[in-house]
C-alpha cells in the first residue's frame, strides 16, 4: 500500500485536502473521486516521514480491541447494515463516531480496502491480533450466507454481556482487593519502621520480653535481611510456573487444578459451560456448520481440559454424529448442557436453545462470584482482626512490664 496525499475539490467546490492508502495511483483517485469529483494534486507521502508518522501514531500497550468497544462497533454495524447503508460507507460513518484510537484505524483502513474491491473479512483479518476469533469468522459466515446484518446483531449481544460480566466481577473484586492491597502497605510499614524503633527501645530497658514480642521482633529482622532473597524465590517461583504451565503438562495440571479447587472449581465449570454455549448460539444463529462451530468455540474456551473437550467433538461431528451425543463423552460439562443440547439438535432449534442455556450458566456463574466474594470479604475481616491483634498485644505487652523495669 502507497500513501498519497491529495488536494480536491467537493461537488459544492470546495476545496478539500487529505492522506489516503492505495495500490496505485488509478485506485487512489477511485477512492478520491467518490467524495470529490475533481482532483487538483495527488503526490506519494515521502517513505521516511511516512514511516516517523506510523511511529508517532503507534499504541502503546494491548493490541486487542475492548470488549465495550467492539460490542458498541457490532450494534452500529447492525442498525446501519439493515437500513440498506452500503458497507463501505457504513465503515466510514462508523469510524468517524468510534472514540477508540486503535478501533479508528482499523475501520479506515477497511473502508479503503472495501472501497476498493476487498471483502469485509479479508480486511478485518490483517488486523486478527486486534479481534477475537468469533468476530472474524461470524464476519466470515455473514458474507457468506448474506445476513451479514443479522451477525453483527448477534455479535452485539454477545460482547455486550461479556463485557458486562466482566465489569460486575471487577466491581466485585474491588473492595477485597482494596483491603488486602491496604494489610500489605500496613505489614511493610509495621516491619520496616515500628517494630525495628520498639525493639530498641525494650532492649535498652533490658529485661525478658514477651514471647509473642520476641516472636514478632524476630519475624521483623528476618524479613529485613532476608526480604531481597525472598523476593527473587517468588519471582524465579512465578517465572518457573509460567514456563510449567505453557507445557502440556502444566496446562493438563493447571486446568484440573482449576476445576477442581473448592468453591472456585464449580464457578470454573459453569463459565466455561457459558462460554461454550454463547459462543455456539452466536455461531450457529451466524451461518456457520455445526464443525466450524464447534471449532471457533474451543479456541474461545479459558479451561484448556474443557479446550480440549470441545476439540474432540470435531471429528465427531464430521463423520455424521450429533452433537448431544458427542458431548456425552466430556468429563466437566454439566449434565444440563448436554441434555439441552440434544434437545436443541431434536427440536431444530439448536442455536435458540443455546442461547437460552448461556443464559442461565451466565446468570449463575454471577450468581456463585458474588456469593464466594460474600463469603471472602468476613473472612479477609477476620484474618486482619487476628493479624491487628497479635501485632497490638505484642507491642503492648512489653508497656505493661516497662514499669517493673525502672
Amino acid at each position: 500500500m502507497v500513501t498519497y496525499s491529495y488536494k480536491a475539490l467537493t461537488a459544492e467546490g470546495v476545496e478539500t485536502k487529505g492522506v489516503i492508502q492505495a495500490q496505485d495511483e488509478f485506485s487512489a483517485v477511485n477512492q478520491i473521486r467518490q467524495k470529490c469529483p475533481v482532483i487538483t494534486s495527488l503526490t506519494p507521502v515521502d517513505k521516511d516521514k511516512g514511516k516517523l508518522q506510523e511511529l508517532l501514531a503507534l499504541d502503546v500497550g494491548s493490541p486487542r480491541i475492548k470488549t465495550r468497544a467492539l460490542a458498541l462497533m457490532c450494534s452500529q454495524f447492525a442498525i446501519t447494515l439493515k437500513s440498506g447503508m452500503p458497507i463501505g460507507r457504513a465503515i466510514e460513518m462508523i469510524a468517524r463516531q468510534t472514540e477508540d484510537k486503535k478501533l479508528h484505524k482499523i475501520l479506515i483502513d477497511a473502508s479503503e480496502d472495501v472501497q476498493g474491491g476487498s471483502t469485509l473479512t479479508s480486511s478485518f483479518e490483517k488486523y486478527e491480533e486486534a479481534f477475537p476469533v468469533t468476530f472474524i469468522e461470524t464476519i466470515r459466515a455473514g458474507e457468506v450466507s448474506g445476513t451479514l446484518d443479522n451477525s453483527f446483531s448477534k455479535m452485539h449481544k454477545y460482547y455486550e454481556n461479556s463485557a458486562r460480566n466482566s465489569e460486575k466481577v471487577r466491581s466485585a473484586l474491588t473492595y477485597p482487593i482494596f483491603v488486602v492491597c491496604v494489610a500489605v502497605i500496613v505489614l511493610i510499614v509495621i516491619m520496616v519502621k515500628v517494630i525495628p524503633t520498639l525493639a530498641q527501645v525494650f532492649s535498652s530497658l533490658g529485661g525478658e520480653l514477651p514471647l509473642m514480642t520476641r516472636v514478632m521482633i524476630s519475624s521483623a529482622n528476618f524479613f529485613s535481611k532476608w526480604w531481597m532473597v525472598m523476593l527473587i524465590v517468588v519471582i524465579a517461583l512465578v517465572i518457573a510456573w509460567k514456563i510449567f504451565t505453557k507445557t502440556e503438562r502444566g496446562m493438563i495440571f493447571e486446568a484440573k487444578m482449576q476445576l477442581e479447587m473448592p468453591v472456585l472449581g464449580k464457578i470454573n465449570i459453569l463459565n466455561g459451560s457459558a462460554q461454550f454455549a454463547n459462543t455456539m448460539s452466536t455461531m450457529i444463529g451466524s451461518g456457520l456448520t455445526l464443525n466450524n462451530a464447534v471449532s471457533v468455540t474451543a479456541k474461545v474456551i479459558d479451561n484448556y481440559l474443557l479446550q480440549k473437550d470441545v476439540e474432540r467433538m470435531i471429528g465427531k461431528i464430521e463423520e455424521g454424529k450429533q452433537l448431544g451425543e458427542c458431548m456425552k463423552v466430556c468429563e466437566y460439562f454439566p449434565d444440563t448442557l448436554k441434555d439441552m443440547c440434544a434437545v436443541g439438535e431434536e427440536t431444530g432449534e439448536l442455536d435458540q436453545t443455546l442461547e437460552v442455556i448461556g443464559d442461565y450458566f451466565t446468570t449463575e456463574t454471577d450468581r456463585r462470584i458474588q456469593q464466594a466474594i460474600t463469603m471472602l470479604e468476613p473472612t479477609l475481616l477476620v484474618i486482619m482482626a487476628l493479624f491487628a491483634g497479635f501485632l497490638v498485644i505484642s507491642i503492648y505487652l512489653p508497656m505493661f512490664t516497662m514499669y517493673n523495669l525502672f
